[in-house]
C-alpha cells in the first residue's frame, strides 16, 4: 500500500536470481533433503518480482513447488526481518485451518545460505496488485473483497493462547509500543527532517486509545498479500507474515479500511465496478467479528505515521546497499508524503 497502485504484470512472477541475492543452491539442495518431508531434487531456484523486504525464492522441483524467504544479506535493523516469526506462526495458523502456505522447515544456521530462512509450500493461484480488479467480472470483485475482508476477521477472532501463541507477542499497550517501535526505526535509518513526522512523533503516545481485545495482527494485510485460488474469488493463503505480531486487531482492521483513501480505490467509481464502499467493508468484518466501528483519524494517522516508517526503513537500507527491490527508491521517496498526510489525520483527530 505505501506503494500506491501497481500493475499485476509488474510485480507477478519470477525472474532469474540477482546477482547480489545468489545463494548456495547445492547446500540448500542438501539441507532441504535433509529437512523438508517429501523433498526430491533436482532443485532449480528462481527469484519472485515482487519482496522488498525479505528475498523470497521459488524453488523448483519436478515434483513439486516450494517457496523460500530469507532475510536479507548485510546490515540490518535489530527487529526486522524475523523470517522464524513468520514461520512460526504460518505454521500455528496452518493447524486451525486458517488460508497460509504450509510451513515445512526453518533454518537458522547462516552457515547454510548466509542467512536464515524457511521453507513454505507453492500456493498456485492468482495475486492482484491492482485494487479495481480490472481483470475480474463485477461479481467476482465482490466476492474477492468479501473473502478478503472475511479471512481478516476470522484471524481476529480466534484465541492467540488456545492455537499456542500466547507469547507471540505483549498483548498489551499494542498502539503505544508500535508507535515506539516505528520512532525508533525511523530515527535508525533518518535521512532528512521532516517536521509533521517529528510532530507525529510527540502526540500519537499521548493520546492512543484503550485497547479493548487481543488478537493475532498481520501487520501488512492488502490485496497484494494474499494469493487467490486461481478459480474460485476466495483467498487462498494470506502471505508476508513479517510484521506480525499479538496486539489491537484495530491495527489490522483500520490498514485495510485505510486501503479506500488510497491512489486505486479512492478515486474509483466503487458502484459501477462492485466493490463494497469503505463503509461497507466495515459492516462485513463487523457482522463477523461484532465489533462496532470507532472514529478512525486517529488510526489512520497512526497508520500512515507507520508506513512512514516502514519507508523510511527502506530508504535506510537503499543507502546501506540492503534494499532488496528496484522499486525500493520509489517507497524511500513517499516518506515525507506520508508524514505530511498523517499529520493531516492527527489534526482531524485533535491534534494542534
Amino acid at each position: 500500500m505505501a506503494d500506491g497502485v501497481r500493475k499485476d504484470e509488474e510485480f507477478s512472477g519470477t525472474r532469474e536470481v540477482e546477482e547480489r541475492h545468489r545463494i548456495n543452491e547445492a547446500s540448500l539442495d542438501a539441507w532441504m533433503k535433509e529437512h523438508v518431508e517429501g523433498y526430491q531434487g533436482p532443485l532449480k531456484v528462481l527469484q519472485f518480482k515482487g519482496g522488498q523486504s525479505n528475498p523470497t525464492y521459488k524453488l523448483e522441483t519436478p515434483g513439486r513447488n516450494y517457496v523460500m524467504r530469507r532475510r536479507p544479506f548485510g546490515k540490518l535493523l535489530p527487529s526486522a526481518h524475523a523470517v522464524d516469526r513468520e514461520f512460526r506462526v504460518i505454521a500455528a495458523l496452518g493447524k486451525q485451518n486458517f488460508p497460509v502456505a504450509k510451513a515445512y522447515a526453518l533454518c537458522t544456521d547462516d552457515a547454510v545460505i548466509g542467512s536464515a530462512f524457511y521453507i513454505m509450500s507453492m500456493e498456485e493461484g492468482r495475486v492482484f496488485w491492482d485494487p479495481t480488479l480490472p481483470s475480474q467480472a463485477p461479481d467476482a470483485r465482490h466476492k474477492i473483497f468479501t473473502s478478503k475482508i472475511e479471512t481478516l476477521a476470522k484471524l481476529h477472532v480466534l484465541d492467540p493462547e488456545k492455537i499456542g501463541l500466547g507469547d507471540f507477542g505483549k498483548p498489551g499497550n499494542y498502539f503505544a509500543r508500535q508507535v515506539d517501535r516505528w520512532t525508533k526505526q525511523y530515527r535508525a535509518s533518518e535521512t532528512q527532517h521532516i517536521p509533521e513526522f517529528e510532530k507525529l512523533a510527540e502526540w500519537l503516545p499521548k493520546t492512543v486509545p484503550e485497547q479493548k481485545r487481543v488478537s493475532v495482527v498481520h501487520g501488512d494485510y492488502r490485496l497484494d498479500n494474499m494469493i487467490f485460488h486461481a478459480t474460485e474469488p476466495r483467498v487462498q493463503a494470506v502471505l508476508d507474515w513479517e510484521l506480525s505480531t499479538l496486539g489491537d486487531p484495530m491495527a489490522d482492521f483500520t490498514y485495510l479500511l485505510m486501503q479506500w483513501t488510497m491512489p486505486g480505490l479512492a478515486n474509483a467509481d466503487l458502484k459501477a465496478l462492485n466493490i463494497p464502499s469503505q463503509d461497507e467493508a466495515a459492516q462485513i468484518y463487523c457482522n463477523v467479528t461484532g465489533m462496532a466501528v470507532p472514529d478512525l483519524n486517529w488510526y489512520f494517522s497512526y497508520n500512515l505515521f507507520r508506513l512512514a516508517g516502514i519507508t523510511q526503513g527502506i530508504a535506510g537500507r537503499v543507502r546501506d546497499g540492503t534494499a532488496a527491490n528496484a522499486k525500493a527508491l520509489e517507497s524511500a521517496a513517499r516518506t515525507v508524503p506520508l508524514s505530511k498526510a498523517s499529520w493531516e489525520y492527527a489534526q482531524k483527530a485533535g491534534a494542534t
